[in-house]
């Protein structure tokens, strides 16, 4: 192929996996598919290498690069297939996240995957959410190594069974299960409008290409060897602070990202499998490549990972992992660019906001589960501020409107506004957090998972550092502090107010 024909074609694979992501958010149910888009679509060969993908979520589609062969080599693929998953150690993320992948036969040849992953409301965990301060993944939910929920078009009636057996508002749960199949069906239906021969020959040029695209990457970065390291604060059970080591060295057109130094696996749910660990690094890398880049694996196979067993950034089968995915992952980030900082410096941000601000409402009694990750400032650059109040980094969701929450959720929005003057001071601004506030109308339980309450995000080139986050409770009256990892019980009248990290500020005034 040429490069217009091939770069067509990488293109349209890019708009499969758009429509694919605008069948399952118009199919979904839950607000948190519907409405908050906390999706991502993907294709992949037939060898489970990443061939195309949406702009969704970063560390759900960084980790099914790194995992999904291991995933598709497990079964004899027919049509009709849809296999289930949320193991984070075979191939998941965290328990809440469910990816659903179907093959594509293309004139009876097994031509490629597509797959969907979402994050789903509930799972079943020892707390509304399945995002609670557990110890063990077992308690965090429903643990679904790959299976089959559907064999050759046969549903396998056990899948239904346990999301009845185990899960809250199950019916939610396989609604928008139903929507992650009829996603993966629209990305087998557009792939079979090629020939087989066509998709085989292109996937390969296409595969072959991108690589350059990362090799071209790290050759722009200076070689030399740069180490940094951040921390995690605690784990929720006074494990802290927890320290994350980036030792980047650069040769020519590859790179080598070692964790060692990092903290050993703890407690907490904030532990990460690896290929929670490899999306960030992925993450970071191809935010230096250009927009048009092709989105295949291929453009990561310069980049060598060394992640010790055992450690924060790959821990072992069992442990909780609930807040690796969506907190761990975001220090990972800040770890591996401020390394790149040292080496690249006009090309590399302060720290943003560095979490997720994960809030997570809900009851058992009537069964009702509402959660958020909430925006906060992105760290400013040399060439100019940050931006305020937008989801950074591993994150890219929308947030919940305040019509759609306060007509599905017992909940009431008292404020949503820009947290001002908290993103950090230099040459230029980081940008600015968030204040949101919500009064309970029910008694409900409240999880929080949060980060940058007691470390701020960083600055560079002399910029300050950006406003720590804060989480509050008025209840009787008063206001209170709460904790950035934990949970507690609400009742009617109790008001939650979270203010937001900003970033962090780049030069001196």
């Amino acid at each position: 192929m040429n490069p217009v024909e091939l770069s067509l074609f990488a293109h349209r694979l890019a708009a499969i996996c758009e429509e694919m992501g605008a069948v399952l958010k118009r199919s979904a149910i839950s607000p948190n598919i519907r409405d908050r888009e906390d999706f991502s679509c993907a294709l992949f060969t037939a060898e489970g290498e990443l061939i195309a993908q949406a702009a969704h979520i970063p560390v759900h589609l960084g980790s099914m690069a790194f995992a999904m062969k291991d995933v598709v080599g497990r079964f004899e693929w027919r049509d009709g297939d849809l296999v289930l998953f949320n193991d984070p150690f075979l191939g998941g993320t965290h328990l809440p996240d469910v990816t659903a992948v179907a093959p594509v036969f293309v004139e009876e040849r097994l031509i490629a995957f597509a797959a969907a992953r979402a994050h789903h409301a509930d799972i079943g965990g020892a707390s509304p959410g399945s995002m609670g301060v557990e110890t063990r993944l077992e308690d965090e939910g429903l643990v679904i190594s790959p299976r089959y929920w559907f064999a050759a078009g046969s549903e396998d009636p056990q899948i239904r069974a346990l999301i009845f057996a185990r899960v809250r508002v199950p019916e939610e749960r396989m609604g928008d299960l139903s929507a992650q199949r009829a996603a993966c069906r629209l990305g087998a239906t557009r792939l079979a409008e090629f020939q087989a021969d066509h998709l085989t020959n292109a996937f390969a040029a296409l595969i072959e290409v991108s690589e350059g695209y990362g090799r071209s990457a790290i050759a722009g970065i200076p070689n030399g060897e740069y180490v940094f390291e951040d921390v995690l604060e605690d784990d929720g059970f006074g494990s802290g602070p927890l320290t994350i080591r980036c030792r980047l060295t650069v040769a020519n057109e590859t790179a080598i990202v070692d964790f060692t130094g990092t903290a050993d696996q703890t407690p907490g749910p904030v532990n990460c499998p690896l290929a929670v660990t490899a999306a960030g690094v992925f993450y970071c890398f191809r935010c230096l490549m250009p927009a048009h880049t092709p989105q295949t694996a291929a453009i990561f196979k310069p980049i060598e990972l060394r992640a010790p067993a055992g450690t924060l950034v790959n821990a072992g089968e069992g442990a909780a992992v609930a807040a690796g995915n969506v907190e761990t992952s975001q220090r990972i980030v800040d770890v591996v660019l401020g390394a790149l900082a040292q080496a690249i410096p006009d090309r590399i941000p302060a720290a943003a906001q560095g979490t997720m601000n994960n809030v997570i409402f809900g009851s058992d009694g009537d069964a009702w589960v509402y959660y958020e990750t909430l925006a906060g400032g992105m760290g400013a650059h040399a060439h100019g501020d940050g931006l305020s109040a937008v989801q950074c980094h591993m994150t890219n969701t929308k947030n919940t409107s305040v019509e759609v929450l306060e007509m599905h959720y017992p909940l009431r929005i008292r404020e949503y506004a820009l947290r001002n003057g908290s993103g950090g001071v230099g040459k230029h601004r980081g940008g600015d957090g968030l204040v949101r506030e919500w009064e309970a109308l029910k008694s409900c339980h409240l999880s929080l998972l949060t980060e940058r309450r007691t470390t701020a995000p960083y600055g560079l080139a002399g910029g300050a550092p950006g406003a720590r986050g804060l989480n509050r409770l008025w209840r009787a009256g008063t206001w209170s502090e709460l904790p950035a990892k934990g949970g507690v019980t609400l009742e009617p009248g109790d008001r939650i107010r979270i203010e937001t990290p900003g970033g962090g500020g780049f030069g001196k005034r």
